[in-house]
């Protein structure tokens, strides 16, 4: 995608803005669900700097997976579980702020020397510029970036195996009785359900 370099700074520097302004609104608002819907312009900020970068592939997936799929889980997460509760101060909070705030502004600090001091100028000729990104990220996943790929995976499954784990809260361990030996199962029988009788059953009885 073709666009003049002042448009390109110009929209670099607003979705930079957008981005920095949503992360920060994330952590500072009290309320998650403005957090979690700040959380998703971060994402969509993010999307922009990849269309910048010619990266339209990864820009379509940031959206449908990030925007599409994780925020709206949270979002529904949010609504089915937010209680109100009244939270007590913690002693010391101010302390625990002032502290947070320095190891974030450290590691900006840290993050913007290492982004001004990184050459960023790419030549015409760079490999870095494909035509096709898809088959270019599909390259790299299956060949330098394989164990990375598959680590994630992995990763990804087992947060989808605890998720599972939590959601299903109505089954707990239950104790089995042996011959004088008492056992914990490794199984997660379902709670006793009350039985509903049905109209057939009273017509009998």
């Amino acid at each position: 995608m073709e666009i003049a370099q002042s448009v390109q700074f110009v929209a670099f520097v607003i979705l930079s803005l957008l981005m920095i302004g949503g992360a920060l609104g994330v952590v500072l608002f009290e309320n998650i669900v403005y957090s979690a819907f700040l959380l998703g312009g971060v994402f969509l900020s993010i999307s922009g700097l990849y269309i910048l970068l010619n990266a339209d592939f990864v820009a379509a997936a940031q959206i449908l997976i990030y925007v599409g799929a994780i925020n709206v889980l949270i979002l529904f997460a949010i609504m089915l579980v937010n209680k109100t509760e009244v939270y007590q101060q913690v002693r010391g909070r101010l302390i625990r702020q002032v502290s947070t705030a320095l190891v974030c502004v450290g590691l900006f600090a840290l993050l913007s020397t290492m982004v001004l001091a990184t050459p960023w100028q790419l030549s015409e000729t760079s490999p870095a510029v494909v035509e096709n990104t898809i088959v270019a990220i599909g390259k790299h996943f299956f060949s330098d970036y394989l164990l990375p790929f598959e680590i994630a995976s992995v990763l990804l499954l087992m947060a989808m195996v605890g998720a599972i784990i939590l959601a299903r809260r109505d089954l707990i361990p239950e104790a089995q009785k042996t011959t004088e030996v008492y056992t914990t199962s490794f199984t997660l029988p379902e709670q006793p359900r009350e039985l509903i009788t049905t109209g057939n059953d009273n017509d009998n009885n």
